[in-house]
């Protein structure tokens, strides 16, 4: 039985950290490799992304897998997460072998990083390596194939896309030839992932399947929206994170080539603008 969720891919687990309250909002997501660890890549874009261990993943490296990997908040401070991540891994002697003792392991851990400092109040407020090792602890702990918890959890805790809430989203598929692919996002986008006409979400435009709100609802969210771009605030800084895994057997290279694909389907639904900065400008859906 499938969970329309990253854990459909056979040995994936996901576990979440959060921190809400007293000027918290932020957390930590580990996704959690089988032990041998996965093949694993990545393509990095953006004008100031927020990464760790990302180097290990060229294909040209000698590191061939890696034992799981963090999304955190917390700006660059938030990377610290990893390292808890790292001590877990230890302990339980899984990375690579760098020693005669089977204890002698370095863990491969890349970790990437959203903004959302202060957004609970306190811009001190951050995830550290305590955090990092709760969210590796409860991927441990959950049962092979489990659903995930989505929503405003771990690295989606102060997460926001465009002028609304933005969150962690997982969604698998099962292609034609029994391969299975999924992703696990952290959407915290400048753009906006909601239609303004409508109030659907674009994803689910695009894919032909529409849950419209209430005339009365989306009328009063768009004016809502509309007073918030009246303000002129500052464009939120941002980031948007994505795991794609596949049941594929795929080189690092094969696996590279996965990863910067799948920044089409980010493009595919999230605009490139808020909804009055592109009537203010005259901008386009950025369609891949």
């Amino acid at each position: 039985m499938t969970v329309d969720a990253l854990t459909d891919v056979a040995g994936l687990r996901v576990g979440h950290a959060t921190r809400t309250g007293d000027g918290w909002l932020t957390g930590t997501t580990v996704v959690l490799a089988p032990e041998g660890g996965a093949v694993a890549a990545v393509d990095v874009r953006g004008g100031g992304p927020g990464t760790k261990e990302t180097d290990a993943l060229d294909p040209r490296n000698v590191v061939r897998k890696v034992e799981a990997i963090v999304l955190t908040g917390g700006s660059a401070y938030g990377l610290d997460a990893a390292s808890g991540v790292m001590a877990w891994l230890e302990e339980q002697r899984r990375g690579v072998r760098v020693g005669p003792d089977p204890a002698h392991v370095v863990p491969v851990v890349p970790a990437a990083c959203v903004f959302d400092l202060g957004r609970g109040g306190d811009f001190r407020a951050r995830p550290d390596a305590g955090t990092g090792r709760a969210a590796v602890e409860a991927a441990a702990a959950c049962e092979a194939g489990a659903p995930v918890p989505e929503g405003c959890v771990g690295a989606g805790t102060g997460a926001t896309v465009g002028p609304v809430k933005g969150g962690i989203g997982t969604a698998s598929t099962v292609l034609d030839s029994g391969i299975t692919v999924a992703a696990l996002v952290v959407a915290n986008a400048a753009g906006s992932a909601v239609e303004p006409e409508t109030g659907a979400l674009y994803g689910e435009l695009l894919r032909g399947r529409v849950d419209l709100p209430e005339a009365g609802v989306h009328e009063a969210a768009r004016r809502r929206l509309a007073e918030l771009a009246e303000t002129n605030a500052a464009p939120p800084l941002n980031t948007t994170l994505a795991v794609v895994a596949t049941d594929a057997d795929l080189s690092k290279a094969q696996a590279q080539k996965l990863a910067g694909t799948a920044h089409d389907g980010i493009a595919r639904a999230v605009w490139a603008g808020a909804p009055a900065q592109r009537r203010r400008h005259g901008l386009r859906p950025r369609h891949g």
